[in-house]
Order: structure tokens, then C-alpha cells, then sequence
């Protein structure tokens, strides 16, 4: 307890000098940082047990300016080797903030201006910007998720084809309409991995060499996260699968899926998005100087005004619609547990990580798992650590009156635009939510998840029930009504547009089943000729089995490449369509005689006319022939 005291005034003491001489407080903070508290350690440790998880480090910082540290769980499931507060972990996109910052320095030394367009910098990148006379992309939408470009293609998200120094280039080499720009830059909020990937290439063209080294050097040497790198790392250890020029680091926690299954890193396409190594120390420091005033050593690192917009949502339909959630330059605003702060996600190859502040209090926190199980609760550990800060509690916004003209803005609305172009469709039919306003209240009824209940608080803003300020915004933008929460948008679409897709994927479904089930009925039966009407199609879908123990057999972080299995669901998948088509064609051929036939003729017809319908509208969309190379 003695010790405890001597260190809390010590730490006192450097905050103190933090004021004059910030740089030297900052490590002094971070250097006499607190374990964390035995009880909290105590309820990561349940936690982590009851959701599946392998381990968690983290760090917290107080007002005082001390950092706490702790950890729990396993480093290493197979070999039992237990997570200490030390241990370096990745973060995925919440490494986007720290690349963020070194933008921002970049414009501190007029480098750069938030506003210089893109192709100003990068005039040799194939962008395709409809908007590009008025509203060119700029660096301040690249890093505020507002310049309207795809998030992530599969194929740059899942490949085992890059290396630790592949040219960032080979990122964006997929095709004429890989860059385009999908809404008015500025306007709507959209999530993008290229976006930063970009932002990488810029900084290599700005500066000359290596973002990794850029940053490293100009940006972490200084922050004192000597911990913290850019660079690739790995635990891989055998030299047949270690990537040439990785580095390996025996501190680094392995990464986990569901059970337990250990996942290496492996180079990406898109490293400046997802690319960070650090502690949980590192971090603290990093949150220490987004609260601050953007000095180090008492001078101008990163100018003020940068500092006040890294969290502050402006120039988007929905800012300007009244909405304060969204995104800054740098980290999005968090509304949750009658709590507010700035915060950003991150997963990458086996781990999840969060970090948040909050600048009024003083405080933040920063946890990092090395497992990555969909079904658990990442969630649970935030509010242990916004419980353990004993951050104050907001009063709910009251609520307020609504605009007379809601019951025009009910109906069905769709993502806009599309987290992934490649995948509009699915988004469409099974990402589509229901607005209703029943005269007190308004309600997204989504087709998949949980109803959710949005009270008025005024005009045509609205506070989701577990949320302390307005969370979600009704506007227009050229005409069409959007809903928007800040960091999603939704368009309502026609519902004639939603009954055509939905009957044509039922119809579509009906089909393709009657041929699985009558055609392998028939065979069974008495033999399933050449001749038959449904011979062809239920060989073809019956094929769609072939390449599963391929994919089965070979990594999943693979899945975007070029193999085996995908060249063959891709020829696979065209040819069924051909093969329905050769269906119909016999059922005309027999239509004289149909009788000899029997009656299954005519439902042959309409099946077979079903599924093509069907196949040919995925085709129209570019999702037949499956080709996971270019999704």
C-alpha cells in the first residue's frame, strides 16, 4: 500500500511537469504505469473463460494521468504460455488512428492540406469520381470514411499472394471500377480499408520512402512507443513458412478463431488499414496524446485545430442534418452505457481490439483480445473498463417534438451505398430494414436482428433507446429520403423494387429444390436418362459439391486467390445457368409430347423457368459465374 502511495504521487508529480515539459511527463506517466486491479483482473479472467477467448491485455488511464496496465488469459493456447501486461499484440483498423496522426503531422508541416485532392498526389490512380469537377476525393474524406470509394474487396482482404514489402500499388490493380467513387464526396459515411490504403500510398509518395519507416520514425519514436511498429510481424518460426523479409517476435501472443485454432499474421494487400503491432503500455501513451493539445517537448506536433477534429463528425449530409455521431479524421464517436467518448475498432487475423477516450474526463481505456469468435461478447469487457474508470453517467436527451411529416418517411430502406459494391445484391435482400411511426414513436424493424425503437427529440432527429443523445437522423439528398445513425446510411427504395427481388430469389429457390429433389427422386426411382428434362441441371447442381472438400483443404486466408477450388466453382457456377437454359431447351423440344411425358412435363417447365429467372438476375448483378478473385 506504502509503495502504492510513493507511486501515485510520483505519478502526480509528472503530470504536473506534463504541463511544461510534455514529452518527459508522458514517459514518466507510462513508465510508473499501475498494475491493474486485482478484482478487475479477476473479472477478465471469468469473462474471457465464459465467451470462449483465449487472452486480453489492456491499459487504462486516469485523470491523474496514470496509466494502468493488466492482462489475463493465455499468449499461446497450444503451449499454455499465459498473457503478461508486456506482451505485444495486433490491432487491425485500430492502427487506422495512429496512421491517421502521421497524416496529420504531415499537414502540420504543410506538407499537405486536409483539402489537397487525391489525384493531385497520386495522378496515376485509375479513380472514377462522377462528382470530380465540384467534389474531387480529398485527404480529409479518405480519412474521415467519407470519400465514397468500396470498403474491401475479398480478394485484397483474403490472399496469401502478398508479402511483408509488397508496392501498395498491387492493392488497387483489380479492375477499371475498383476506385469508384460511389456517392458525392463529403456526403455519407462509408466505411473503406482502400480509403487508408491510399493514405499509405500517400505518405510514400509524399515523403519518399516506406510508410512503415515514415511512421515508425517520425511518428512513434517521438510518442515513445518504442514498443509499437507499423512493420510486419509474426510469431510464424519454421522457415518454409515464414514470409521473406518478416520479422519475428517471440512477444507477440498468437492469434485464435473459435476452439482454439491458432492463425499466424500473414501479409496483406491493404497494410496501412489493418497493419499495427503493440502493448498495451504503447497504447496508453498514444491516448494520452490524443487528450492532449497536440505538443510534444512544448512544440507544435500536430496542430491544435487537427487535435479538435480528430472525433468531430463534420461536412456529411447527416452533420449537417443535426446528427452529432459519426467520424472524425481520425475516430468515431461512441454513445454507449450513458457514456460518451471517441473510439475506434479493430480486428485483423486472430484478434480484436478497442480504443476509446474520453477527453472531458481525462480518461480512456484500450483492450486487445488474441482470439476472434463471432459469437462472443466483446462488449461485456467495455463496460468493465468504463465501470473500473467510474466515468459519470449522461442524463438520456429529453425528448422533444417530431416533424408533422413523418409517416412520409416510413417504408423499406436498403444500405447506401453497400459496404461492398460486389455484393449489393445480398445487401438489398436480406440487408434491408422497415421503417414505421406509430405516432409516438419510430421503429427499425430490420429483416435480420432485433427491433429497435427510436424516441423523438426533436424535428427529424431521433434517440435509440440505449443511447444518451440523438443516434439517428431523417434527410434528403437529391430527392431521396435517407436514414441515417452517422456511421450507416440507408435509402428508402420502392417497395415494387424489394417484392420483384424477393419473389425472384423465392421462385429462384423453389426451382433449383424441385430439381435437386424430383430429379434425384427420378434417378432413384427408375433411372434418370440423358434425355430427361432435369438430367442436365441436376448434374450441374449436384457438381456445386465438388469443390467443398478443396476449399475444406486449403487455408481460408486464401479464399480471395486463384486456386484450385475457385477456378472451379467459378466454372462451375457459370455453367449451371447453361445448363438450365439446355433444360428448357428439351422441355420445348418435347412439348408435342407431353402426354407421353405425364404430367410432370409442364412443372419440369416451370421450375427450370424459375431457377434460370433466378440465375440470370445474380448473373445481372455480377455474382455468377462466382469468381472470388474479383468480389
Amino acid at each position: 500500500m506504502k509503495a502504492d502511495r510513493y507511486l501515485t504521487w510520483a505519478a502526480r508529480a509528472g503530470c504536473w511537469l506534463r504541463r511544461s515539459f510534455p514529452l518527459p511527463a508522458l514517459l514518466l506517466c507510462a513508465t510508473l504505469a499501475h498494475a491493474a486491479d486485482p478484482a478487475l483482473e479477476a473479472q477478465f479472467a471469468s469473462g474471457l473463460k465464459e465467451e470462449g477467448l483465449a487472452g486480453a491485455v489492456w491499459s487504462e488511464v486516469l485523470p491523474d494521468g496514470t496509466v494502468r496496465v493488466g492482462a489475463s488469459g493465455l499468449r499461446d493456447v497450444s503451449r499454455l504460455i499465459p498473457m503478461q501486461a508486456d506482451t505485444r499484440v495486433q490491432v487491425g483498423s485500430v492502427g487506422k488512428v495512429a496512421l491517421a496522426l502521421g497524416v496529420l503531422r504531415l499537414v502540420s508541416e504543410d506538407r499537405l492540406t486536409l483539402d489537397t485532392p487525391l489525384q493531385q498526389v497520386l495522378p496515376e490512380l485509375a479513380l472514377k469520381n462522377p462528382w470530380q469537377a465540384s467534389d474531387p476525393v480529398r485527404i480529409r474524406h479518405l480519412l474521415a470514411h467519407t470519400s465514397g470509394l468500396d470498403n474491401v474487396r475479398l480478394w485484397q482482404a483474403f490472399s496469401l499472394h502478398p508479402a511483408p514489402q509488397t508496392p501498395l500499388a498491387e492493392a488497387f490493380e483489380g479492375g477499371r471500377n475498383l476506385l469508384r467513387v460511389r456517392a458525392r464526396p463529403g456526403s455519407r459515411y462509408a466505411y473503406s480499408n482502400m480509403g487508408y490504403g491510399l493514405l499509405g500510398m500517400l505518405i510514400e509518395k509524399v515523403t519518399g520512402q516506406p510508410y512503415e519507416r515514415y511512421l515508425d520514425a517520425q511518428l512513434l519514436q517521438p510518442l515513445g512507443m518504442a514498443d509499437s511498429t507499423f512493420g510486419f510481424v509474426t510469431q510464424m518460426s519454421t522457415p518454409m513458412s515464414t514470409p521473406a523479409g518478416a520479422q519475428l517476435d517471440p512477444r507477440l501472443a498468437m492469434g485464435h478463431f473459435e476452439h482454439g485454432v491458432a492463425q499466424p499474421a500473414v501479409p496483406q494487400y491493404l497494410r496501412p488499414a489493418a497493419q499495427f503491432t503493440t502493448t498495451a503500455a504503447d497504447m496508453g501513451k498514444l491516448a494520452q496524446f490524443l487528450m492532449g493539445d497536440g505538443k510534444l517537448q512544448g512544440k507544435r506536433f500536430i496542430d491544435l485545430a487537427l487535435m479538435g477534429a480528430l472525433s468531430e463528425p463534420a461536412g456529411t449530409d447527416a452533420v449537417q442534418a443535426g446528427l452529432a455521431t459519426g467520424h472524425g479524421l481520425a475516430l468515431a464517436v461512441r454513445d454507449r452505457h450513458n457514456v460518451v467518448g471517441a473510439c475506434h475498432p479493430g480486428t485483423t487475423v486472430g484478434f480484436r481490439a478497442m480504443l476509446c477516450f474520453y477527453p472531458e474526463q481525462g480518461s480512456a481505456f484500450f483492450v486487445a483480445f488474441n482470439a476472434d469468435v463471432e459469437q462472443a461478447d466483446y462488449e461485456r469487457f467495455n463496460r468493465l473498463l468504463l465501470r473500473d474508470l467510474a466515468l459519470p453517467l449522461r442524463a438520456p436527451a429529453p425528448q422533444g417534438t417530431p416533424a408533422p411529416t413523418l409517416e412520409n418517411w416510413q417504408g423499406v430502406y436498403v444500405p447506401s451505398p453497400s459496404p461492398m459494391a460486389s455484393l449489393a445484391w445480398v445487401d438489398a435482400v436480406f440487408g434491408f430494414t422497415r421503417l414505421k411511426w406509430d405516432g409516438e414513436s419510430l421503429f427499425l424493424i430490420p429483416f435480420q436482428g432485433e427491433p429497435k425503437e427510436l424516441e423523438p427529440v426533436g424535428g427529424l432527429l431521433f434517440r435509440a433507446s440505449d443511447r444518451s443523445m440523438p443516434s439517428h437522423v431523417l434527410l434528403q439528398d437529391d430527392g431521396k429520403h435517407i436514414l441515417s445513425d452517422g456511421l450507416r446510411n440507408y435509402e428508402r427504395v420502392s417497395m415494387l423494387r424489394l417484392l420483384v427481388l424477393w419473389g425472384s430469389l423465392a421462385l429462384g429457390v423453389l426451382g433449383l429444390l424441385y430439381v435437386l429433389v424430383v430429379g434425384v427422386w427420378r434417378a432413384a426411382l427408375r433411372g434418370l436418362g440423358r434425355g430427361d428434362h432435369l438430367f442436365a441441371p441436376l448434374l450441374s447442381l449436384l457438381a456445386l459439391l465438388l469443390p467443398a472438400p478443396l476449399f475444406y483443404f486449403q487455408s481460408y486466408l486464401s479464399l480471395g486467390d486463384v486456386s484450385i477450388a475457385s477456378v472451379l466453382l467459378a466454372l462451375l457456377t457459370g455453367t449451371l445457368p447453361l445448363a438450365v437454359a439446355f433444360g428448357l431447351a428439351r422441355c420445348w423440344r418435347s412439348r408435342g409430347t407431353a402426354a407421353e411425358a405425364g404430367s410432370w412435363a409442364k412443372w419440369d417447365w416451370v421450375a427450370l423457368l424459375a431457377a434460370l429467372q433466378l440465375l440470370l438476375v445474380l448473373a445481372w448483378w455480377g455474382l455468377l459465374p462466382l469468381r472470388l478473385w474479383q468480389l
